[in-house]
């Protein structure tokens, strides 16, 4: 993995940015390249889908919302995006989680830092994201939730999910936002290095834990150990109800139809699971 790394950051970045790269580089190191296009397309028969803006405290935040045609008062799902941003494949997810019956909300979360969404060049994305404060993103999403929870969305009955990057990010939301009903981290690395943008990682607070949290992990991911993966198993207190499943033959990004690394098989059960998973800690569908 530190080849990998070495490999994926500028040779000229400081002390300073190499730490804070090194936070999403574990990420990185297991991305492997994208395809032309999503594999799994979901229309928009039956839902309302499209672009949204998010008041924010300083700004209007670009995001993707989708949700069922008719009713109202949909369960919450905050989707955090990939390393990518909210690319098809996120705003896809969305859509398949609209179908469901929840009021899905993706926003860009590194607005301020760059643009993301269409690049493929991992040198060139992360020193964007290495510059993303985790305290901004809490924020971010603590707006996302609270303009859901006021256009068709239950911010009462609120989950988070997030892939990569945003299976991270994931866990930090669940620790940051203890009224969250779930969350489901799909790969989201536990530990790793820290910097003064992002003080702490999900293992360092497991132990407060309040939220039921699934994490879903490949047993091949190569920027995320194993190891490291149990050792988060093992410190999240037991009065969580979280869990954690490893797909032994899955890379990194196994849910990503849109790369090499797709696995059809360990994606539609961590699907269902997910699924599952919301319904039953309080996220139930009408």
């Amino acid at each position: 993995m530190d080849d990998a790394r070495s490999l994926l950051m500028p040779a000229d970045l400081t002390r300073r940015g190499f730490i804070a790269t090194s936070v999403v580089s574990g990420f990185a190191a297991a991305v492997q390249p994208v395809c032309a296009q999503t594999m799994i397309m979901t229309d928009t028969t039956g839902i309302v889908a499209g672009d949204v803006q998010i008041p924010a405290k300083d700004r209007a935040l670009p995001a993707y919302r989708a949700m069922p045609a008719k009713g109202k008062n949909f369960p919450v799902v905050l989707v955090v995006m990939e390393i990518f941003g909210v690319h098809e494949h996120i705003k896809d997810v969305c859509r398949r989680l609209a179908k469901n019956g929840y009021c899905a909300v993706a926003t860009e979360l590194y607005v301020r830092q760059g643009d993301t969404s269409k690049m493929t060049d991992i040198p060139q994305i992360l020193p964007i994201v290495a510059k993303v404060p985790d305290a901004q993103v809490m924020s971010d999403l603590d707006a996302t939730l609270a303009w859901a929870g006021k256009n068709g969305g239950n911010a009462s009955k609120a989950v988070v999910t997030g892939f990569c990057w945003g299976g991270r990010i994931t866990w930090m939301y669940a620790l940051h936002n203890p009224k969250m009903k779930a969350g489901v981290a799909w790969y989201g690395r536990p530990g790793g290095t820290t910097d003064e943008l992002h003080p702490k990682n999900p293992i360092d607070l497991a132990a407060t834990l309040k939220v039921p949290v699934l994490g879903l992990y490949g047993g091949q991911d190569q920027g995320i150990p194993v190891d490291m993966v149990e050792q988060m198993r093992k410190a999240l207190p037991a009065s969580a109800h979280s869990d954690i499943v490893i797909y032994p033959n899955a890379p990194h990004g196994f849910n990503a139809d849109y790369r090499p690394s797709y696995r059809a098989d360990a994606a539609l059960d961590g699907w269902q699971r997910m699924l599952t998973w919301f319904k039953g800690h309080g996220a139930p569908v009408a």
